[in-house]
């Protein structure tokens, strides 16, 4: 990625940023949840559950402006994880125009809330101090202890039940600079989910695409466990990039949060247009990469074949490998390949224009007529399958469905199809039409002869 570029990589361009931070399980997660309408982040009633900054847009009487979740603060990071959770949040508050101070009616003022409230002073960002958790007229009254922290008065809310989220969202549009940034075009905005099994280097991806450090990256299988998405805009086009939890075999998926994080990671992929499966060249493409692949082929989303930390292994194991992902990922021959390393940036500005080409190919339509015209031609020199005495009849054809590219045969009898006539239309279309790096979906419906 050029210097330009990495400029141009933002979280939201010049929509108003409204940051959520606080110490741990305050409820930020759950707010965040209440406000998107979504179940974005992972919400359980463990310290530490949310460790990424997770970005949703919101838009509250006709006002749009990024809502940024954060880890809980420790004051006194103890691991590499708390220390990256802690430099996220910071950079969290730098970009953000409002900040909102989440603290627990419950648990009242803690040490940490005072050493937290002192440290957004020194910061110098636009304030809101929230108080969570006010579920009842006891609880409310609790609040007025939070004037204590010298941020003046605090809103009080209760996230998971849904109270006073009204009057917080009226105050946080109120106190929002206006914004000129025109609407984005979701329907043209790119989006790109990184999958993969765990730990081959999605997040160092994302950070090197956005040109910083955007998630935390851990050589610690799981780090990752939401699905975060990051708007970046390249060349002034925006690009949403969908960073993903590690996708493990299914007898490997445990319960509680690690289930979710495969779960939204599945949901994550169904909101994009291209799939970049992540492989680690250190390591041989297994059965697990082939049962991610799967999940993108299944899902019908363009994909990209990205094999990692390249420069880390020979010209003769290099060679093995290619072998061995042309054997294993046979059942995908449409899909690109790149070979990059994530810690150097070679070959991570390939990417991007694939993906933006990769989308164009999707949305590609053939008229009828130009269709049964083709169709006719192909099939005239192509032994047709039979059954019996009957013999296969290709009446016409239609492009039902873009992103994927869907058709639709109507023939004398569906049963008699066989696979191999559907992979030599599939690759007489892609002959002719390109398609490249997208699943083509051929249905095949019964049309009696009159």
């Amino acid at each position: 990625m050029s210097k330009e570029t990495e400029k141009q990589a933002q979280i939201s361009g010049s929509r108003p940023v409204v940051a959520i931070i606080g110490r741990q399980n305050v409820g930020k997660s759950t707010l965040l949840n209440r406000i998107s309408g979504k179940r974005m982040a992972i919400t359980a009633d463990l310290p530490g559950t949310t460790r990424d900054r997770l970005v949703t847009t919101v838009n509250w009487q006709g006002r749009e402006f990024t809502l940024v979740d954060t880890g809980g603060l420790v004051m006194d990071p103890e691991s590499s994880i708390e220390e990256g959770i802690n430099r996220q949040v910071k950079e969290a508050v730098r970009e953000a125009d409002l900040v909102l101070f989440i603290t627990d009616v419950v648990d009242g003022i803690t040490p940490s809330d005072y050493e937290v409230a002192g440290w957004i002073r020194k910061e110098g960002r636009p304030l809101l101090l929230v108080a969570n958790k006010g579920d009842n007229p006891k609880r409310e009254a609790l609040a007025v202890d939070f004037y204590g922290l010298g941020m003046g008065e605090p809103v009080v809310i209760s996230a998971y039940h849904d109270l006073g989220i009204g009057e917080l969202l009226d105050r946080i549009v109120s106190l929002l600079p206006e914004s000129d940034e025109p609407a984005i075009d979701d329907r043209e905005t790119l989006k790109l989910a990184l999958v993969g099994r765990p730990n081959v280097g999605k997040s160092m991806l994302l950070n090197r695409l956005a040109g910083q450090d955007r998630v935390i990256v851990s050589n610690i299988p799981g780090t990752t466990r939401d699905a975060i998405d990051t708007l970046l805009y390249i060349d002034g086009q925006p690009v949403v990039i969908i960073d993903t939890a590690g996708i493990k075999r299914r007898g490997k998926v445990g319960r509680g949060v690690g289930k979710y994080s495969v779960l939204r990671a599945l949901k994550a992929m169904d909101r994009a247009d291209v799939a970049v499966l992540l492989l680690d060249a250190t390591e041989p493409a297994t059965s697990q990469d082939t049962h991610v692949a799967s999940f993108v082929e299944q899902a019908g989303k363009g994909v990209i074949i990205v094999i990692n930390k390249w420069d880390l292994i020979s010209g003769v194991e290099q060679a093995e490998f290619n072998r061995l992902v042309s054997s294993r990922f046979k059942f995908m021959p449409y899909a690109r390949i790149i070979y990059t390393s994530a810690l150097t940036g070679k070959g991570v500005n390939k990417i991007i224009p694939e993906a933006m080409k990769i989308k164009e190919e999707r949305k590609k339509r053939i008229t009828t007529g130009e269709l049964n015209n083709f169709i006719e031609h192909a099939i005239a020199g192509h032994p047709l399958p039979r059954k019996g005495t009957k013999q296969l009849k290709v009446f016409y054809a239609t492009q039902a469905e873009v992103e994927p590219p869907t058709f639709v045969f109507f023939v004398n009898d569906s049963e008699i199809v066989h696979f191999s006539l559907q992979r030599y239309l599939e690759n007489k279309l892609r002959e002719a039409y390109g398609f490249d790096g997208t699943p083509i979906k051929m249905i095949f419906k019964n049309r009696w002869a009159s």
